[in-house]
């Protein structure tokens, strides 16, 4: 594939008449500390495109992201906007130029309705007030949800949602500031497949009425489903641009890693089942909402397998996350490790029970992102030996431990004294990784374990699941990616509304029968 697909012709993308490229970006270059992040990058995407922007973490592509919408200035190179220069010195720039992104970490304001972020930065509404034209504003934020199939309710808090409600957020706020170059940072990563296939439609009837669509994501099949082009970054430099008509997911691999991947998937367990480690007796809690998130779970977990904790977001897994972790107190059941009843919300207790956990949000909730690298890798181990002695913590111990795991676990960064917010999505869950794995846990509590990764990552962060599990340790794996599920797990127990509506043997269960219980559907269909 190589350099024949360098020369890509554009006149079919460049609409009637020749029309520009909506997007062209000439020889972008952009340096870090230690870091050249862009080097010499071109890139186009035409009018009434979906543009594919792949490559491994810490390729480039956010940063590229970043200087297309004003957060960063490139140290060289043009933006040209349909055959025009631009320069922009902030995001507000490039919202005016009608460029938005939405980020793969939501940038919403927690407290706020979703009216009020969606109307945020919106400077046309300047000078006048919220409250006069809040009716109007819900309107139109419940027609662009309407229109584009991602229903929300306007008038819901942000922290209310789920990271999947919170995702369509993000994309209606584009929507209502007449975005025509929109930027998705896997916009399928807190999706079901079923909301994924909508969000398709969506980007497609977006192209079909004249808007550019970048869409970034590590998942290949997505790609191969949405994309006109592809355009592949490694190592800060635009490897390849070809039509999905001319690739596949292995070549996509390839380019993005540099060797050949084995991108199949399949189930791979060595260890020996046990006795049940992790058992959840009739657990009920309460949602942020205010309502019965848990309604009588009951699940088990053994020594040396994967649990998979399946459902469309919203229902319950979040929940079930925290309050096997502690984080969220229990208002019936019992959660017990080994045999021992655990108090509910008390983090402390679970993680000296041996549970590790992994959160769904790995910024908000997996690492204090002003800390530095060696700061968040200790927070759980902080007061044992040899991270400290008596009080004192042994600073050159915490940076010798945080340096061997960033090499182990191959995190991007200049070193252990970096900020943790500093870090690409797919390095931060490798820090987050790297703390919990090496804590030598019992019980190991996952949710979204490669929401974000590379192809070459998720490779890693499944052999490391397979690993504990065959170390005896009992993994309680909550996901959304249905092949992920099929990949790791033993045992599929199926989240709606809060209950185990089901449970599969994930050797012989299908998509479609996990679907229909995702639905809410108990029974088998004949």
């Amino acid at each position: 594939m190589g350099q024949q697909t360098q020369a890509v012709d554009l006149s079919e993308r460049r609409g009637a008449g020749g029309a520009p490229p909506a997007v062209s970006l000439r020889g972008i270059t952009k340096r870090f500390p230690a870091v050249l992040a862009n080097d010499a990058v071109d890139f186009e995407a035409a009018p009434g495109e979906v543009h594919a922007l792949l490559g491994e973490n810490g390729a480039g592509k956010s940063t590229l992201s970043n200087i297309l919408t004003g957060l960063y200035r490139p140290d060289e190179g043009e933006i040209w906007l349909y055959g025009e220069p631009v320069d922009f010195h902030s995001p507000r720039d490039a919202i005016d130029a009608g460029v938005a992104m939405v980020h793969q970490h939501f940038r919403l304001v927690v407290p706020f309705t979703v009216a009020e972020n969606v109307v945020l930065g919106d400077h046309r509404r300047e000078g006048s007030s919220f409250l006069v034209h809040q009716r109007a504003i819900e309107r139109r934020v419940g027609e662009l949800s309407k229109r584009y199939g991602m229903h929300v309710d306007p008038r819901a808090r942000i922290w209310q949602l789920s990271l999947g409600e919170q995702q369509r957020v993000e994309i209606l706020k584009a929507l209502y500031h007449e975005a025509k170059i929109l930027i998705l940072d896997e916009p399928t990563a807190v999706l079901t497949p079923q909301e994924s296939e909508v969000l398709f439609a969506t980007l497609r009837s977006m192209a079909a009425e004249g808007r550019t669509v970048i869409f970034i994501s590590h998942k290949l099949h997505e790609v191969k489903a949405v994309a006109d082009r592809v355009t592949v970054l490694r190592g800060g430099k635009a490897i390849a641009t070809t039509t999905m008509a001319d690739a596949t997911p292995r070549s996509l691999a390839a380019l993005m890693v540099g060797r050949e991947v084995d991108i199949t998937r399949r189930r791979e367990h060595g260890g020996e089942i046990g006795a049940a480690a992790l058992e959840l007796d009739e657990l009920r809690a309460v949602g942020d909402r205010g309502g019965e998130a848990l309604k009588g779970v009951a699940l088990s977990v053994r020594t040396g397998e994967i649990v998979a904790v399946a459902g469309v977001a919203g229902n319950g897994q979040r929940e079930l996350a925290e309050t096997v972790t502690g984080m969220r107190p229990m208002t019936g059941g019992e959660v017990r490790v080994h045999g021992r009843p655990l108090r509910g919300g008390d983090a402390r207790e679970a993680i000296g029970a041996g549970i590790a956990h992994v959160p769904e949000d790995r910024l908000g909730t997996g690492v204090a992102p002003s800390l530095s690298i060696g700061s968040n890798v200790v927070l759980k181990s902080y007061r044992r030996y040899p991270i400290a002695r008596g009080p004192l913590l042994r600073l050159r111990a915490i940076r010798d431990h945080a340096a061997d795991l960033i090499k182990r676990y191959d995190v991007r960064t200049s070193g252990p004294n970096a900020p943790a917010r500093q870090l690409s999505g797919g390095n931060l869950q490798k820090v987050v990784l790297a703390r919990e794995f090496s804590g030598n846990p019992r019980v190991l509590v996952v949710a979204a374990p490669t929401r974000g990764l590379d192809v070459a990552a998720i490779e890693t962060v499944h052999a490391y699941l397979r690993d504990a599990a065959a170390a005896g340790v009992a993994v309680l794996l909550i996901s959304e990616d249905l092949d992920e599920i099929l990949a790791l797990a033993d045992r599929v127990a199926v989240m709606f509304d809060g209950e185990i509506v089901g449970e599969v043997d994930a050797e012989t269960a299908t998509v479609e029968e996990i679907g229909l219980l995702m639905a809410g559907v108990r029974e088998r269909t004949p």
